[in-house]
């Protein structure tokens, strides 16, 4: 059964083009939600960008859907959020805040 954690590991692959870093040690991910569906397991999966304006907005869509899809769903929707607004400084990992010069 294919799970939250699963598809995380298989996201983190998926990196913001600009900064080079995985979207999920960036924060970007907010939500991963599996469903049962006759067709197999189905994921929503909510997620942000760094910038409303981002131009690499369908790639890093398109990428997040292929890569969730080797995590063993069936069916991928990505839902682009913008509330909560993405602050580096609270949802970014420790790690990704590091790469990006944040210092607490």
């Amino acid at each position: 059964m294919v799970n939250e954690e699963a598809v995380l590991d298989a996201l983190q692959s998926v990196e913001d083009p600009e900064l080079e870093i995985s979207i999920v040690e960036l924060g970007l991910v907010y939500a991963v939600r599996i469903e049962t569906k006759d067709e197999g397991p189905h994921a929503e999966i909510d997620m942000t960008l760094t910038s409303p304006g981002c131009p690499a907005a369908p790639e890093i869509m398109a990428a997040t859907h292929r890569a969730a899809l080797t995590s063993g769903l069936s069916s991928v929707h990505v839902n682009l959020v913008w509330t909560p607004r993405w602050d580096p400084s609270v949802h970014a990992s420790e790690d990704a805040r590091m790469d990006m010069g944040i210092w607490d």
